[in-house]
This record gives C-alpha cells, sequence and structure tokens, in this order.
C-alpha cells in the first residue's frame, strides 16, 4: 500500500542541469505518491539552482512566490549569439570580440540596470494563442511579441577573462536573464549567448537552503517531511 503522509508546504530544490522544472515535479510526484504539486517559477534544463517546489495547499500560493524578485549568477560568452540565447541554441552569428577591459564591460552592464522593456525570446515558454513560442520557433517561425516591463535590480561583473564574463543578476519576475545577456552582447557590438545560469535566491529563500535533487530522492519521506518549510516561514 503506498504511503499515505501528506505534505502540506514548501520544499527548496536544488535543481541540476538538464533537467526542466516539469521533470523535477514528476520525478517529486512519483516520490511522494502526490499529486497536488507544482513549481514556482521555471528554470530552463541548462540553468540549475533554486526550484521552488509547492506541496498540497501550498499550491495555491504559486502567483504569489512567482511574483518575488530572483536573483542568479552565470556566465556569458562574447563574440558568439545563438537562437535561444544560450548555448543549446544554433549560432547564428560570430564576431570578433574587440579589446574590451573589465570596465568597458561594466559600463555596458550598468546601464542595464533599472526599469526596462525586454522582448520575450522566441524559445521560451511564454504563449501566443495557447501555443508555446518555442514551439513556433521549432518551425522555423519568428513571430511579433508584445515586450514586457521588467526591472533589474542588481547587475554586476564579477570576472571577466575575455571572452568569458561572470556576472550576478538579480531581477524581476518574468525577466529572461539569458535574453539580457544576448542585448549585452548587442550593445558590446560582437554578441554574447549565456553558457551558465545559477539560480541563487526566491524572494527570501536561498539557494544554500536547498536540497540537491538526487539527495531528495533518496530519502525517507520522513526525512524529507523535516525539509518541508510552512509557508508562513517564507511569506
Amino acid at each position: 500500500m503506498a504511503h499515505q503522509q501528506k505534505f502540506n508546504g514548501i520544499l527548496l530544490v536544488d535543481k541540476p542541469i538538464g533537467l526542466t522544472s516539469h521533470d523535477v515535479v514528476d520525478k517529486l510526484r512519483k516520490k511522494l505518491s502526490m499529486k497536488r504539486i507544482g513549481h514556482a517559477g521555471t528554470l530552463d534544463p541548462i540553468a540549475s539552482g533554486l526550484l521552488v517546489i509547492l506541496l498540497g495547499m501550498a499550491t495555491k500560493i504559486s502567483q504569489l512566490i512567482t511574483n518575488c524578485d530572483k536573483t542568479y549568477v552565470g556566465e556569458m560568452c562574447l563574440g558568439l549569439t545563438t537562437d535561444t540565447h544560450d548555448a543549446q541554441g544554433t549560432t547564428i552569428a560570430t564576431k570578433i570580440v574587440p579589446d574590451l577591459s573589465s570596465r568597458d564591460v561594466e559600463n555596458v552592464i550598468y546601464s542595464f540596470l533599472g526599469e526596462q522593456h525586454q522582448i520575450p525570446p522566441m524559445f521560451s515558454a511564454k504563449k501566443l494563442n495557447g501555443v508555446p513560442l518555442y514551439k513556433l520557433a521549432r518551425k522555423g517561425q519568428d513571430v511579433e511579441r508584445a515586450p514586457r516591463l521588467v526591472h533589474i535590480d542588481e547587475f554586476i561583473l564579477e570576472n571577466f577573462a575575455s571572452p568569458l564574463a561572470e556576472f550576478k543578476l538579480s531581477c524581476s519576475k518574468g525577466t529572461y536573464v539569458r535574453t539580457v545577456v544576448n542585448d549585452v552582447g548587442q550593445v558590446l557590438g560582437c554578441g554574447a549567448h549565456m553558457t551558465k545560469l545559477t539560480r541563487t535566491r526566491v524572494g527570501t529563500m536561498d539557494l544554500e537552503k536547498a536540497t540537491k535533487l538526487d539527495h531528495i530522492l533518496a530519502m525517507e519521506l520522513d526525512e524529507i517531511d523535516k525539509l518541508v518549510l510552512r509557508v508562513t516561514d517564507v511569506i
């Protein structure tokens, strides 16, 4: 007989590279033998880090968590542009990277602080007439997308060894970090794509308090229950 333990609350998962957010939900749904489970804020397969999993009654606050600001650390590679704006895409342009200093890159990065309108990438889960854009993109279609207002609170160059630039970025919900990277490359004049991304914070929740997915899947249910946070602990 399946374990009938009921889980209600928030589980902080350290998502590995290679899985979609939905993959993580599916694995946990089987592990916990429960249907009422979801995530708050998608991470692309190329990205790792903090994925907020909502269990039971906590699924009712999905929108509240999704609306929280988020922080990421990542890496961009200058000189190469892809159709997905990240390393998983097809190369669409290559250019010689000019002799840039850290200050040159910092000045461009700082110009992205504050409010701005961002056009969602074609390779994204955003829907047009009920159809995810990535499905249209895979058919070679490029449709007009309405820009959305986003806010970048922090954008710091952590290290620059051309053509690679490591960064930290804090932003509002709905911000596509890989598109920010692509736009930085356009301003620099040589193009850029995102090569690494890790989400380190969602609202008040931090990656340091998350548990790696494979560890959770290897735990007993009673052990997992001890990891589940009450909604009032994080809101």
